[in-house]
C-alpha cells in the first residue's frame, strides 16, 4: 500500500556533505511526521531527525547544527542535508513516515529499506 524509497547515500570523506531523500507513495491521505533514523553496526537504531507536517523539527543532540531535515509536503518527500560529516555518522539510514491511509482515521508507521552512509578517509 505504501512505499518509502530512499536515495542519496554513499561514501564521503570526513567533513564532507551528503543529501538524503525519501519519497513516499501509495494510498496516502496525509502524512503527519516524517523522519530519519540510523543504525550503526552493532548498535540499536536511533533517531536522527523528525519533521511534522507543520515544519516543527526534532534533532538528536549528536547531529544538531550539522544536519537539517526538510520536507516537500506536495511531493510526500523528506530530505536530510548532512554537513560536516564524521566517521561516527557511518550507519544505515532509514526513512520513517507516520501517515494516514485513504479511508483511515488512525495513523500507521512505515519504514524504508535504508540507505548506507559511510564516512571515511
Amino acid at each position: 500500500q505504501v512505499q518509502l524509497v530512499e536515495s542519496g547515500g554513499g561514501l564521503v570523506q570526513p567533513g564532507g556533505s551528503l543529501r538524503l531523500s525519501c519519497a513516499a507513495s501509495g494510498t496516502i491521505r496525509s502524512i503527519h511526521t516524517m523522519g530519519w533514523y540510523r543504525q550503526a553496526a552493532g548498535k540499536e537504531r536511533e533517531l536522527v531527525a523528525v519533521i511534522t507536517s507543520g515544519g516543527s523539527t526534532i534533532y538528536a543532540d549528536s547531529v544538531k547544527g550539522r544536519f537539517t531535515i526538510s520536507r516537500a509536503n506536495a511531493k510526500n518527500t523528506v530530505y536530510l542535508q548532512m554537513n560536516s560529516l564524521k566517521p561516527e555518522d557511518t550507519a544505515l539510514y532509514y526513512c520513517n513516515a507516520n501517515l494516514f491511509l485513504v479511508g483511515m482515521i488512525t495513523t500507521r508507521m512505515y519504514w524504508g529499506q535504508g540507505t548506507q552512509v559511510t564516512v571515511s578517509s
